[in-house]
């Protein structure tokens, strides 16, 4: 193989024999010349040819006998062209994959020259390059004496570094067992869909809410359910039967209502009702600015609570790691969806992780980055103040990473427009509108997704006054 590599003359010669074969005039018993003789005639060395006939008589062309020449193998001959059968049944497609290309393909934006107030970038400057760094070194160069595949809940010590820090965090009591560790939350959604829910199956989901979520129970055959949303979070007055809710109830995406405390029981007495799960998305819940933490629902069912976080808003999305904490019961079966999905999330990345953890690394970056973003949604908040004033009404600030810009006096109809005015001045806009249900009604007002931590300052206050000049031709 190494002087097939090498020898382009060996790789002609195989191409040479094939095609004399597939034409038809070598035909099956059919003896190729000598070694010698073919060497001669295509003024290549024996080696050359030797090589190549051994290529041909692995791929099953030839068949060499000792003492004899190099024969065509049976079976082989003129290549048929395919021809289409009449009646033939079409090549098929499952109902997964036939409700994947049903679902809607995400419009790709270019980039922003001046800001660009997409949700869910970080600053890479933020990044704590050293701190990962020295953690994936540490991990890379722990060596075992066997490389073989990982738990697929995921590594030991960093299910254990999580449930130390949830503890500390977020209040959660669960065991290191309870933990899977996933490729970004969304893969803990896809498995959540995918062992809740059947074909037909209704879900609870927010509206407006997170579209991905929504589409990974839809993919499965999971009947959408939409429950509307307000400054207190999700509406929990009339929820319906259902088999699961997907809620994020510390910063409801995308309007950054917290749910409130009645609602919370509400829910939780709903799922205990109906025996329905609560799939809980703690997305951005280490972002706290003007208000207290709120404790996550699994504190207070963790047999009725799937928690759902990730480290893509306090470390990089690039990264994907994330990580469920599921009732004990299921375990077993989230770690077997698990390993037959992908075996294991990488682990040198996972060992990473626990290193950042257990050394006190994640919760310094943390502190820091939220104080950063802290900074940077004020300057975005006196920026709108000071060039916009009246003209916006802004919603679901007190948390997260992003806040909702309502355009008081812009019809929701003309959002396509002030979107590509803006994008034509270097500012990209992202609107609410589609992350609402298809079938159910939408503001009548324009509202625009404001994310702000891939920003610096600068880049924030020119990226609101050149929104401030077109919304002055719009309003």
């Amino acid at each position: 193989m190494v002087q097939l590599e090498k020898d382009g003359v060996a790789r002609r010669i195989i191409a040479a024999i094939k095609e004399q074969i597939h034409s038809g005039a070598f035909q099956a018993g059919d003896r190729l010349p000598s070694t010698r003789a073919f060497a001669a005639e295509w003024g290549a060395s024996r080696t050359t040819v030797t090589a190549a006939y051994s290529q041909l008589v692995a791929e099953g062309y030839l068949t060499i006998r000792p003492g004899a020449r190099a024969t065509v193998a049976p079976g082989l001959g003129t290549v048929p062209v395919p021809m289409p059968c009449r009646g033939a049944a079409p090549r098929h497609l499952s109902a997964f994959a036939q409700r994947l290309l049903a679902l809607p393909s995400p419009a790709e934006a270019p980039a922003a020259r001046v800001a660009d107030f997409r949700y869910g970038e970080l600053s890479g400057a933020d990044f704590p390059v050293l701190a990962w760094r020295r953690a994936l070194n540490k991990a890379v160069l722990r060596r075992t004496a066997r490389l073989r595949y990982g738990d697929p809940q995921g590594v030991a010590t960093l299910r254990a570094a999580l449930q130390s820090y949830l503890w500390r965090a977020r209040g959660i009591a669960c065991t290191a067992d309870q933990i899977v560790i996933v490729n970004g939350s969304q893969q803990g959604l896809d498995l959540c869909a995918r062992l809740l829910l059947d074909p037909g199956d209704p879900f609870v989901i927010e509206n407006p809410g997170y579209h991905l979520a929504r589409q990974a129970f839809a993919a499965v055959g999971g009947l959408a359910v939409p429950v509307p949303v307000d400054a207190d979070g999700l509406r929990t007055d009339a929820l319906p039967l259902a088999r699961l809710a997907y809620v994020t109830p510390s910063h409801q995406f995308p309007l950054g209502g917290v749910l409130s405390a009645r609602r919370r029981r509400a829910l939780l007495a709903w799922a205990a009702h109906t025996g329905a799960y609560i799939i809980e998305d703690d997305y951005d819940g280490e972002y706290r600015h003007d208000i207290a933490p709120i404790p996550p629902l699994q504190t207070f069912d963790p047999e009725a609570v799937i928690y759902a976080g990730t480290v893509s808003k306090t470390l990089s999305p690039t990264l994907r790691l994330g990580y469920l904490v599921v009732p004990a019961r299921l375990t077993p079966v989230f770690a077997e969806a698990k390993r037959l999905t992908d075996r294991h999330t990488p682990l040198a990345e996972q060992d990473a992780l626990a290193e950042l953890l257990a050394s006190g690394a994640y919760e310094r970056h943390v502190r820091s980055i939220r104080r950063k973003n802290a900074e940077r949604r004020a300057v975005l908040l006196q920026a709108l103040a000071e060039d916009l004033g009246p003209a916006v009404t802004i919603a679901g600030a007190g948390t997260g990473l992003h806040f909702v810009a309502w355009i008081n006096g812009v019809a929701a109809e003309r959002e396509p427009a002030v979107i590509e005015a803006a994008r034509a001045v270097g500012v990209g806009l992202y609107p609410v509108s589609p992350l609402y249900d298809p079938t159910e009604p939408r503001p009548a007002m324009a509202g625009f997704i404001l994310g702000y931590a891939g920003l610096d300052a600068d880049a924030l206050r020119r990226g609101v006054a050149a929104l401030a000049s077109v919304l002055a031709e719009h309003s």
